[in-house]
């Protein structure tokens, strides 16, 4: 049960719609945080106790300033779909590619920093600073790219590796363990669970600050 003394803690995310998303806001909302979903669509989510919806543009930084203010940190699922964006300087795309994720973090980061919000989890394609084989040269550059900006900046960040995902899991299967769930399902729901939970307890524990990190399990390994 919540304090009233204990401080809320408030979780602005980015990627609310893809499957990690709905688990995040599910192991977020289970905590008693308040979670702060930034969509283009205000009425894709139904109404929770402790979820809100705003609008955004995850590439416009003083968009970011408004949406982030206040808030303790941010999530930002880079590999999302449906990630909020009506600048003009970026074609809408169902997921974002390599360049179009560079731009969206210097934005994110120009607006955290503006707003005085330090705490970043960053969750993308980011295996391509560990594996020196794998031979897709943009998105490496991309990631590297984006790593520099994080360092060069204030912001108290973790790069999370992005856990594979599968469409059609949403925030009630999350919310509400069922042992009827469609074929296939239940392996990525429990995979992504323990993922989300994972990115909470890094949170409350603030572990792995300026680092690169994937989950295995519950368990985040340094990169």
């Amino acid at each position: 049960m919540k304090n009233a003394e204990t401080p809320v803690v408030k979780v602005v995310l980015y990627g609310a719609m893809s499957s990690l998303g709905s688990a995040l806001m599910a192991e977020m909302l289970r905590r008693q945080h308040e979670v702060i979903a930034i969509l283009d669509d205000l009425t894709a989510l139904a109404p929770r106790p402790g979820l809100r919806t705003k609008t955004g543009d995850l590439f416009d930084a003083k968009r970011v300033k408004q949406s982030v203010a206040g808030c303790s940190a941010v999530i930002c699922l880079l590999d999302a779909p449906g990630l909020p964006m009506s600048s003009e300087h970026v074609e809408k795309s169902i997921v974002p590619g390599p360049v179009e994720q560079v731009l969206a973090v210097d934005a994110l980061i120009d607006g955290m920093q503006a707003s005085g919000i330090a705490r970043l989890f960053l969750v993308g394609d980011f295996e391509a600073l560990d594996d020196p084989e794998i031979e897709d040269r943009l998105q490496r550059h991309a990631a590297e790219e984006i790593r520099e900006a994080l360092q060069s900046s204030t912001l108290h960040w973790t790069l999370v590796n992005a856990p594979r995902g599968v469409p059609g899991l949403t925030i009630e299967h999350f919310s509400h363990v069922s042992s009827s769930l469609e074929p296939g399902l239940a392996e990525p729901l429990g995979r992504l669970s323990r993922v989300a939970v994972g990115i909470a307890d890094e949170l409350r524990l603030n572990l792995h600050v300026g680092q690169h990190v994937t989950f295995v399990a519950t368990e985040a390994i340094q990169r």
